[in-house]
């Protein structure tokens, strides 16, 4: 299981079997027999990091499936890889990395449409189940899709640290009084305190990639 897992290339029942020199029948019947969990994903992996002050990060990916026309799970889904709707299964997960720099996927979920569920719920879910679990983080990073007001007040919550990507059309208050889209602040400097309209204060950073912006929040300790 924890090659099907891990492995990045030849994820197949085939590949396994040949590895392990074992037959391909066995290991379809130990897949349709077994049914994992995410706890289960978080028993083994929390064994193979440092569960000391955890960088979580926060990602989701579409496995490609064009031809799949009667597959559970498969829909059309946003794809980063090809910059356009795909259709394809949606696997989002919490990847964890230790102060060593180790690092392994210790939470998932399977979009599931029937479930009514965003990205966002599924992301809160997963948290706060890791947490539950035992998991010490210190820190999360996640891309815009997931730095809603409603995430960014949870983590606060939970006493954590974090940094998102942020959309550029989010407003922000560098001094009382005075507000503008991220896109429009006069006088931006890397590192900026402003005030996040509906949350409170952040740091503000800003990277180039080609011709687009792309905009950042940290959150702290008030005492950082």
């Amino acid at each position: 299981m924890g090659f099907l897992m891990t492995e990045p290339n030849s994820i197949s029942c085939t590949q396994l079997a040949e590895t392990y020199n074992i037959s391909h029948d066995s290991v379809n019947r130990f897949l349709e027999r077994e049914d994992y969990t995410p706890h289960d994903l978080y028993q083994e992996a929390i064994q193979h990091i440092d569960n000391y002050k955890l960088i979580v990060s926060i990602d989701d990916t579409v496995l490609d499936k064009p031809y799949s026309q009667h597959m559970d799970l498969v829909s059309y889904f946003w794809s980063g890889k090809h910059h356009r709707s795909v259709k394809g299964i949606n696997l989002i997960t919490l990847y964890a990395t230790d102060q060593n720099g180790q690092n392994i996927p210790i939470n998932f979920r399977i979009y599931d449409k029937s479930e009514g569920k965003t990205k966002n719920d599924y992301f809160m879910d997963m948290l706060s189940e890791v947490l539950g679990w035992g998991a010490k983080i210190q820190f999360i990073t996640g891309d815009s899709w997931y730095s809603s007001t409603g995430n960014l007040k949870t983590i606060r919550k939970y006493g954590i640290r974090f940094m998102f990507g942020i959309d550029c059309n989010r407003k922000v208050s560098p001094e009382k009084g005075q507000w503008f889209q991220l896109r429009l602040l006069p006088d931006f400097h890397q590192g900026q305190v402003v005030w996040l309209k509906d949350f409170g204060f952040v740091q503000l950073f800003k990277t180039q990639l080609k011709e687009q912006q792309r905009f950042y929040i940290v959150h702290q300790d008030e005492d950082d």
